[in-house]
């Protein structure tokens, strides 16, 4: 429940604006947005929610949360193509979400740099404005130039990661900034240092824990295939961890690619679960033994961690996948493959109990709870203090 403090408070308004059509809440950075939303809702905040349209429509779900909901498409042609302003940030304006933010004086929140055209704009020169970080994102497209192989996004990665470095100086901006990590807290804090940079970790599904006890008969990847970074981790697995292995691994998500399907036909111990539904992943997240989430970069933080650790057993990660976060005393660790084939195996042999479900909650309810979080950051508003 809420704090009384905050629903003796007469209702309030929010702006937000987000990068993409925040329903349904199947990725990354719109299940923050989503779930804050919600968080909002239950906190007596009106929401007007500005969106770009990214393959995505208003649904019936949103209009149930929002007061309102203004959707707008994205300038994507080839002015925006050649712009020296980032592409994920310049395909993001338009003159009408201006008009309709000038229409009141509410507080702003930009989620995710790609919402943020406007943040230095000096018609909202006088509104509180928030940066919501999803990413560090310079260093993320440089990830993904890194991980990608086609010639063509490699290039479109490299320089939209030069792109972003330069826009990231905007956010002197903003008022203030909340990050998802704190290794991402530090960073902007030691770039910004007269800014007020706060850790908040993301809003997601579960409001409490959902966790099988006992013991499952496979391991579990899962995340959107079709984005490079969790290709990479993908196959890592396959080949230098399962190669070498007899159990089995599940890896379930959207878009997998052609050249991951062939990869796992290769394998008898390997089984590939392609858009499964939002039901359907919970179930194998609540159903593995152990869920396994490797990555290679560092930036923001992985949601599937948190939704493996509300729902799932054993969680087995790289130390990549805990950094800057309390997540890692949750969590085995192995820091290579042969690390990970160890704790595989040995992980297999036990039984997860009643007392691990509740050291688990201990911590997570600690820093992960939706309704704490959700006061914490009303309580940085003007709204709450006026």
């Amino acid at each position: 429940m809420f704090s009384k403090n905050i629903f003796s408070s007469s209702r309030k308004e929010i702006e937000i604006i987000s990068f993409d059509v925040p329903y349904p809440p199947n990725y990354g950075g719109v299940i923050d947005v989503y779930y804050k939303i919600k968080a909002f809702k239950k906190a007596g905040i009106k929401v007007n929610l500005h969106c770009f349209e990214y393959g995505r429509k208003s649904a019936p779900e949103l209009e149930k949360l929002c007061f309102e909901i203004h959707i707008y498409p994205r300038m994507t042609g080839w002015k925006s193509a050649l712009s020296w302003k980032p592409f994920i940030v310049i395909s993001r304006r338009s003159p009408l979400l201006m008009k309709n933010l000038l229409k009141d004086n509410y507080p702003i929140l930009f989620e995710g740099l790609h919402s943020c055209y406007y943040l230095d704009d000096d018609r909202i020169a006088d509104r509180f404005k928030i940066y919501r970080e999803s990413n560090i994102e310079h260093h993320y497209y440089f990830h993904l130039f890194k991980a990608e192989h086609h010639l063509y996004k490699k290039l479109y990665f490299l320089i939209e990661s030069w792109k972003l470095r330069i826009f990231q100086k905007k956010l002197k901006h903003a008022d203030r900034m909340l990050m998802v990590s704190k290794a991402d807290r530090d960073y902007l804090s030691s770039r910004f240092p007269l800014k007020k940079v706060d850790y908040l970790p993301s809003f997601h599904k579960d409001d409490d824990l959902n966790v099988l006890p006992g013991k499952g008969n496979f391991v579990l990847y899962h995340g959107n295939l079709g984005v490079a970074e969790n290709i990479v981790a993908a196959e890592f697995l396959i080949k230098k961890v399962f190669n070498g292995l007899k159990e089995t691994l599940v890896i379930a998500g959207l878009n997998p690619p052609g050249r991951m399907i062939r990869l796992i036909r290769r394998y008898s111990n390997v089984k590939l679960i392609s858009h499964p539904s939002e039901d359907e992943m919970e179930e194998l997240i609540r159903t593995a033994h152990i869920n396994v989430l490797v990555t290679f970069q560092t930036t923001g933080l992985k949601l599937k961690l948190l939704n493996a650790l509300f729902s799932g057993r054993f969680c087995l990660v790289n130390p990549e996948m805990v950094t800057g976060t309390e997540l890692a005393g949750l969590c085995e660790i192995g820091s290579d493959a042969g690390e990970l084939m160890d704790k595989i195996a040995a992980l297999m042999q036990r039984s997860f109990d009643e007392s691990m479900i509740q050291k688990r909650k201990e911590i997570l309810m600690l820093y992960h709870s939706n309704i704490k979080n959700c006061e914490y950051l009303l309580n940085l508003l003007p709204l709450y203090n006026s």
